[in-house]
C-alpha cells in the first residue's frame, strides 16, 4: 500500500483520526480532549507520526491533501478539521458535537 492510500484509507475507516507526534504539547492537548474530556477513546484513531517508519511521508502526503504541514492534523467523519486550535474553537462554540454526530 502506499502512503497515499494508507492514509486515505485511515481517513475513511474511522470515524476520528489524528495525524499526531507523541512529544507534540498540541497533539496532547487535542488527545485529552477527544478520549478524555468527551470520552471518545473508542472513536479516536491517533498515528504518532514521529514513532512510524514512514511518519514523515505521511505527514508530506498530508500537506499535499490538506495544506497543513503542521500536526496535530484531525479529521472527523472524513472531513479534515485543521489543528488543536480549530478543534479547541469548535468544542468552545458548540459546533465540535455537530461535527461528531454526522
Amino acid at each position: 500500500m502506499t502512503v497515499k492510500e494508507t492514509v486515505d484509507s485511515a481517513i475513511a475507516d474511522h470515524k476520528i483520526v489524528i495525524f499526531a507526534k507523541s512529544y507534540c504539547p498540541h497533539c496532547k492537548a487535542a488527545k485529552k480532549l477527544l478520549i478524555d474530556d468527551l470520552e471518545l477513546g473508542d472513536e479516536v484513531t491517533v498515528y504518532e507520526l514521529d514513532q512510524l517508519a514512514d511518519g514523515t511521508e505521511r505527514q508530506d502526503y498530508l500537506l499535499e491533501k490538506t495544506g497543513q504541514r503542521t500536526v496535530p492534523n484531525i479529521f472527523i467523519n472524513q472531513k479534515h478539521i485543521g489543528g488543536n486550535d480549530t478543534l479547541q474553537a469548535l468544542n468552545k462554540d458548540g459546533k465540535l458535537a455537530g461535527l461528531l454526530a454526522a
